[in-house]
Formats: structure tokens, sequence, C-alpha cells
């Protein structure tokens, strides 16, 4: 499968061959290989940039692509062979990689985290809280817009469900977030179908018909992907509250060096 489009913030055109592949998931890049487990964070302004140690391998905006991964529950015997500094924005969301990765009929696995015990970490303004379970996944973001907007979203670890609801929740931004990175010359390539903008006196939205819980439900999109990156999303529950990449990063990796996170 071959995905092709413009990266959000480099505004570069952006190539990923989907290749079913033996192994764990794992990224390529201009000749350099290295499965999701080993790659790092590297950067967390505005989406989640990886990269590998001691490799020339450095790819951004990964979150959605890995939110896919998550979703669909595909851990091994996949490969993204990346062409440009970033993944494409597609759609705005998960949708056309889960798409894509459901026509290769990659098979699921069994998550490969869980949850120890119960726990809470305050990273800036984001609180995390973490509670051991026996009835699967369930991750939960709780997001502080306005009343306009639904501020919870929530996933119980079902493929089906992630997919119709989860996956097709585009990225947003404020106005004055858009305002500035035109200033900047970021995002002008930007589909506005793939975008949806949050105006204090309207919604700006093309394309896809726009719902109240839709920023909430692209906040625990982009959560699931992070988690994806360590391993996740976790046996056990997962509420985030005020999340963000960098804050999320921080916390997942506070869970695991403390124990509260641990392999299945």
């Amino acid at each position: 499968m071959v995905l092709q489009g413009r990266g959000l913030h480099s505004g570069s055109p952006c190539t990923v061959v989907l290749l079913r592949e033996p192994g764990p998931v794992a990224l390529s890049q201009g000749g350099a290989r290295a499965p999701v487990r080993d790659l790092v964070v590297a950067s967390t302004a505005r989406a989640t940039t990886v990269e590998a140690p001691g490799s020339t391998l450095r790819v951004g905006t990964v979150e959605h692509a890995f939110a896919a991964l998550a979703g669909l529950g595909v851990r091994e015997g996949l490969e993204l062979r990346v062409e440009g500094p970033e993944l494409p924005l597609l759609d705005g969301g998960a949708l056309a990689w889960c798409e894509a990765i459901a026509r290769l009929g990659v098979p699921a696995a069994s998550p490969l985290l869980r949850v120890t015990r119960a726990a809470a970490y305050e990273v800036g303004p984001s609180r995390y809280e973490l509670a051991p379970g026996d009835a699967g996944v369930d991750v939960s973001v709780h997001v502080e817009l306005d009343p306009r907007f639904d501020p919870v979203a929530r996933w119980r670890g079902g493929p089906q469900d992630f997919v119709s609801r989860i996956a097709p929740a585009r990225t947003f931004a404020l106005a004055h977030e858009v305002e500035e990175l035109a200033r900047r010359g970021l995002a002008r390539h930007a589909d506005p179908a793939s975008v949806v903008v949050l105006a204090p006196d309207a919604v700006l939205s093309s394309g896809r018909p726009f719902a109240p819980d839709e920023p909430a439900r692209h906040k625990l999109l982009d959560l699931i992907g992070d988690l994806y990156l360590h391993g996740g999303p976790p046996v056990g529950s997962f509420h985030a509250v005020r999340p963000g990449h960098a804050s999320n990063a921080r916390a997942i990796r506070r869970a695991l060096e403390d124990g509260v996170l641990a392999p299945l």
C-alpha cells in the first residue's frame, strides 16, 4: 500500500509505503530502519517526532499512524517505509491509515503493557491517572476548550469502535494558532477538509460534519498514538486530563520508570 500527501507542519511531499514484513512493526527512511520499540521521542513541538539513536532516521507527526496501529492491534508484520521528513496528514485523523493497514491483512496481537498499580502524575497543566484492571484497555481523556464542546472521550480497546468513532476525528486548531502558523509559513498546504478550526464564534469545518466531541476524540487519538510508541495502550485504565504530546511523553516515561507500566 502506498500513501501520499503533504506533511502538516513542513508542507513537504511525503510518501509512505506499507509493506508486509516479518518481525516487529518498524519504520525505515533513507536506508535506515528501526523497530518502533527502539525509537525515542525527539520532539513534541505540535506533533510527535521520533528518531532511532545512532541513526539518521528521524520522522515527524507519527501519532496518527501509530494510533491506527494501536487501534487495530498491529504490532508485528509491517514496515512503514517513509520518504520525507514527516508522515502525511491525509484525512487529518487515523481513518486512512486504518483502511490501508486493514487491506494488507496484518493480524492483530495482544497488548504488551499493563498497569500494575494505581498512580497519578502531574505534568505541567496535565494530569494522568492510572489504575490496574482485568477488563482490557481503557483509555480516556478530558479536554478543556469551551462549553460548546464535549470534553470527554473514551476508548475501551475495540478495533471496530476505534475505526468507526475514534479514527475519523480530525486534527483541530484554534483560530489564533492557525494565524500564527500562517505567519511562520507552516501548515500552508493542509487540506481544509482535514483540519477543524475552532474560532471564538464559529467552527470552520469542511468535508465531514463536525460533532461537539470531535476535538476530544482527536486528543484521545493522539494519546493512543503516543502510548503505542512505548508499547501501549496498556491493559488497565489510563486517563488523561488536558493531555498534550509533551506531557504524554513525560507521563508515560515516568510511569515506565516507576514500574506503574510494565510488560505483560
